[in-house]
């Protein structure tokens, strides 16, 4: 009948990620964490160590944990005991701590692509389990996949047929997998639905280490816990947002990996533009994951396409003097690009990503710039517009740029700072590692700070027509000397995006 309501049952999308709200079954059973790529150095530089910080504070228990290193190396438990030992910040009092955690770490060695290796996995954990009175089911196992992209599919394969967990009584099997996730839109795509044909996306955790930083985390907080910024944080009162990645060596023996990627896919597609989302995002309905991966994703699609002439690239000289990177390579270790988000918040505005090797000093920022005060009556702009600027590493910090009263008799004006330094703030506090949160994160089954399948795909959409014309040489890259500030074309961009650069004002971090 016309105008009749009726209620329609909606089917529950099993893949889909959705945070439980009443968990029914604890997770009451022992947790094995299984390394793969072991023996490489992403494992013991990051992998070992932030699991050692979790462990020294209590967050990995020695009667519920045990540590499974697995790679093709064929060495002892001890051998990969010496080999991480050294990367294991103890400090003075902590050598027990050290030698206690060495203890829970077992070695399997084996294939990524072979059974037996992995039935060995297999049987290890198992043998873990029982010794624990785990209830078959209830067990956790956390794969983290400290290994190239090419051997994910084998591995995961491997994986899903030889070390699941038999049953569900609150347990669960997770994987994390470590950037690249592809090197455009058609590889990304294709290893998403190779990983997506064995494990659902709640089982999935595309790990990107600057979401677990300290003061990447605090921009939801800052934006949507202080009323100060919910009415200035759009297109009416900002001129331009930056988002820098500098470091201030070269690719230091890494060429050749480094030349199949370039500046843009390593640092610029995943690391920068995350931190875009966070920065341009809408406020989401509460703070589950989906719910703030949803608000990035729709920051994502409104990301118009790139156009060239607002793509600088830059390639250091001596780039090439590496023996493992092609003579004619245009590959760039330096960019500056501006994306511009078609969106009622962001119109206008543009945002300038910039990353780049080899240049004048080492440090990762946003920069949120404002806009010149109308009916300005002191005749100070020149000195600078004010800034909200957001120091991500090193030396962690905010601080606000203001026009300030000059000190003395006269009315003149100065810039200064407002200023909250991490060091000189919290004393004794200390900042965790990204790994360290990150893995915590997984184990607690919160995926807010990682990447879902249709954020990379939507990420992928935005970088790959650019990457692509890089790639055939259509954009080159252009020569800077190192220890400087890269092309002086990417400064001319800025200028005409409409970035004021303060001459005379240097932000001093404060001593303690």
């Amino acid at each position: 009948m016309a105008g009749e309501w009726h209620c329609e049952k909606r089917p529950f999308n099993k893949t889909e990620s959705v945070a439980k709200d009443n968990e029914n079954v604890p997770e009451s059973g022992c947790l094995s964490i299984i390394v793969l790529g072991a023996s490489g150095d992403l494992a013991k530089k990051k992998t070992f160590p932030a699991l050692f910080n979790l462990y020294r504070q209590g967050f990995l228990q020695s009667n519920e944990v045990h540590i499974f290193g697995y790679a093709r190396t064929k060495i002892s438990d001890d051998d990969l005991r010496d080999r991480i030992k050294g990367y294991l910040p103890h400090g003075k009092d902590g050598t027990q701590h050290v030698t206690d955690f060495l203890q829970l770490i077992k070695y399997v060695t084996g294939s990524y692509d072979a059974p037996e290796g992995f039935q060995a996995l297999d049987k290890a954990i198992s043998e873990h389990e029982i010794s624990k009175n785990s209830t078959e089911g209830s067990s956790r196992r956390l794969f983290y996949l400290a290994l190239p992209p090419s051997v994910y599919p084998p591995v995961c394969k491997m994986i899903k047929s030889y070390c699941m967990n038999k049953s569900d009584l609150g347990g669960w099997t997770r994987i994390v997998v470590e950037k690249p996730f592809g090197k455009d839109l058609a590889s990304a795509e294709e290893l998403s639905s190779q990983i997506g044909a064995l494990f659902e996306e709640p089982q999935i955790y595309r790990i990107d280490h600057y979401l677990g930083k300290e003061l990447v985390q605090n921009l939801l907080v800052l934006r949507f816990a202080n009323r100060l910024f919910l009415p200035l944080w759009n297109r009416d009162n900002i001129a331009n947002v930056q988002i820098v990645f500098r470091e201030d060596f070269g690719t230091e023996g890494r060429g050749g990996y480094f030349d199949q990627y370039g500046i843009i896919r390593d640092i610029i597609q995943n690391h920068l533009l995350q931190v875009l989302c966070l920065v341009a995002m809408e406020k989401p309905v509460s703070m589950k994951p989906e719910h703030i991966r949803d608000e990035k994703v729709k920051v994502l699609q409104s990301v118009d396409p790139i156009k060239d002439e607002e793509v600088v690239l830059g390639q250091y000289e001596g780039y090439k003097d590496d023996e493992t990177v092609p003579s004619e390579s245009n590959t760039p270790t330096f960019a500056t690009m501006i994306l511009r988000i078609h969106n009622e918040r962001w119109e206008g505005v543009p945002f300038i990503l910039k990353a780049g090797k080899a240049l004048n000093s080492r440090k990762a920022e946003i920069r949120v710039q404002f806009k010149d005060v109308p009916g300005d009556i002191f005749k100070c702009q020149k000195q600078g517009r004010n800034e909200f600027v957001i120091r991500l590493q090193p030396s962690e910090a905010m601080y606000m740029k203001l026009t300030v009263k000059q000190p003395g008799l006269e009315m003149s004006t100065a810039q200064s700072e407002l200023d909250l330094s991490y060091k000189q703030r919290y004393q004794g506090v200390v900042i965790p590692e990204a790994y360290e949160r990150l893995i915590l994160d997984t184990i607690k089954g919160d995926q807010q700070h990682f990447v879902r399948r249709d954020e990379l795909k939507a990420a992928w959409q935005i970088f790959t027509p650019v990457l692509h014309r890089i790639d055939k040489g259509e954009v080159k890259s252009l020569p800077y000397k190192p220890g400087s500030r890269g092309p002086a074309e990417a400064d001319q961009l800025l200028e005409r995006a409409g970035y004021m650069q303060t001459h005379g004002y240097i932000w001093i971090p404060p001593t303690l």
